[in-house]
């Protein structure tokens, strides 16, 4: 195993590290800066985005708010992870149990792409119950989901 596939295989346990203990700060140390994110509820964010995502997160993050990772995997250029979020959502604080699989790209020692997948309609079903039942796999819930997930970070972008 070379050094660079150590030194990946480390920086995503730090990332992950971080996410459990709530420490955003933490996590975006391991983006370089011109990392890229992409996900299902975010869509895709560039230009510093990706940090003041994680940043707004953990700054809701609760006490019963849990986050588990395994299956670490990196090489010279790549790296993958499994994690689980299990969280209250919403005013009517519905338990989420959210699965998601993570993959990664590196450059100059840091995560460059960072790429979350995870199933939207099983997300939905849980955090909207009846009407992500209904509508959670559909085109206009997830772009919907993604305006409203991007306007609250421009909104936490803006108050800083």
């Amino acid at each position: 195993m070379s050094e660079n596939t150590t030194n990946n295989k480390q920086l995503i346990e730090k990332f992950y590290n971080s996410f459990s203990k709530g420490d955003a700060e933490g996590m975006t140390t391991c983006y370089h800066e011109n990392v890229t994110f992409e996900d299902p509820a975010f869509g895709t964010l560039e230009n510093g985005r990706p940090a003041k995502m994680w940043e707004m997160l953990m700054s809701r993050k609760q006490e019963s708010t849990t986050v588990v990772f395994n299956n670490i995997e990196a090489n010279e250029s790549t790296g993958k992870a499994n994690w689980t979020a299990t969280y209250e959502y919403g005013p009517k604080k519905r338990k989420v149990v959210n699965n998601v699989s993570a993959n990664f790209k590196f450059n100059d020692g840091k995560i460059i792409e960072h790429i979350d997948t995870f199933n939207l309609w099983k997300w939905t079903k849980q955090a909207l119950g009846f009407s992500g039942v209904l509508l959670g796999w559909s085109s206009f819930m997830k772009n919907k989901i993604q305006k409203t997930t991007n306007q609250q970070l421009d909104s936490f972008i803006n108050k800083k």
